[in-house]
């Protein structure tokens, strides 16, 4: 092990992520009320040019009248980019009039580490200015071939960055890549054609102590395809993936959350693990196969994602 560690900034349960376009409140409602554990109120892509100011005040008021901590949600805010006027006005308006009411900030195209920077200098400025107790964070959508060759200094550079979150339709554009359907496999690929995307990601999250997230799979109608696509990326150590549609949120929850067998065998780790120290023992068996001090770490993280999914029902079920 490196004498250097980057520990995990934050952790957060974020096995699926609904999408909301800011433009249209009454999905913002029903989102409120969802399976998702997290929740992105749009004022990117999803809202057309001429809706966008309206959105925008939408969002504003969605915060500040529904209590999404209440009801186990993480809320966020995609900006719009830093290449339109739109953005500066998103950060400002937005974080002074529900600032106190925001967990992160998600910022779309993120192509160097200076874009996440400008930023966190807003909103740190605002924070202090309006005196808020609570620290708005951010998260960094990779969704262009600059963000993707600089996902490493993205991730290492001083900031307020928790999350990575693939965006593979941008993505796909951008590098002009054949596709069938966002997030979807090309048949004339022999394999996964984002494989190296998602995993470059990952492991550049994995050693700055970020989350890696996966991002949409735009036919809602193939839950098959939806759900092969987010059993590949957990494979890769990827923690969630995006909802576009409700009806995709608890294919997500069920991928990415452990089963109680998963558990089960967990804790029988953990405990032979302990049993084996007492004996003076580095290693352990366990069903025929050898365990060690990595069994024990992916034990503990398994056993930690099952607590947080645990406490975040037991919330949703009071509200």
């Amino acid at each position: 092990m490196s004498y250097t560690l980057y520990p995990l900034r934050k952790a957060r349960l974020q096995r699926s992520e609904l999408a909301v376009p800011g433009s249209n409140p009454t999905m913002i409602e029903k989102a409120a009320v969802s399976a998702a554990d997290y929740v992105f109120l749009d004022c990117e892509d999803a809202v057309a040019p001429p809706d966008k100011e309206q959105a925008r005040k939408n969002i504003i008021q969605a915060l500040n009248d529904i209590d999404w901590r209440a009801k186990g949600k993480t809320v966020s805010v995609r900006i719009n980019g830093l290449d339109t006027h739109y953005m500066y006005r998103d950060v400002v308006d937005i974080m002074e009039q529900a600032g106190s009411k925001l967990d992160t900030i998600l910022i779309p195209k993120v192509g160097v580490p200076a874009d996440v920077y400008v930023v966190e200098c807003m909103i740190s400025q605002i924070e202090e200015a309006k005196g808020y107790t609570n620290k708005v964070t951010t998260e960094a959508l990779i969704e262009t071939p600059l963000g993707m060759a600089n996902v490493e200094a993205i991730a290492a550079a001083p900031s307020r960055l928790e999350a990575m979150h693939f965006g593979v339709a941008d993505y796909a554009a951008f590098n002009r890549a054949r596709t069938v359907v966002i997030g979807g496999l090309n048949p004339d690929y022999p394999g996964d054609q984002w494989h190296f995307a998602l995993s470059r990601m990952t492991v550049a999250c994995r050693a700055y102590g970020l989350r890696p997230i996966d991002g949409p799979f735009g036919d809602f109608s193939d839950p098959d395809g939806y759900t092969a696509g987010a059993k590949r990326a957990a494979a890769l150590g990827i923690e969630g993936k995006w909802a576009i549609h409700p009806s995709q949120i608890e294919l997500a929850n069920a991928v990415f959350s452990p089963t109680a067998k998963e558990v089960e065998r967990a804790e029988r780790i953990l405990q032979a693990l302990k049993e084996a120290e007492a004996q003076g023992k580095g290693a352990a068996s366990l069903d025929g196969k050898m365990i060690d001090a990595a069994s024990e770490k992916m034990a503990r993280n398994l056993i930690a994602t099952a607590d947080a999914i645990k406490a975040s029902d037991a919330a949703r079920q009071a509200a």
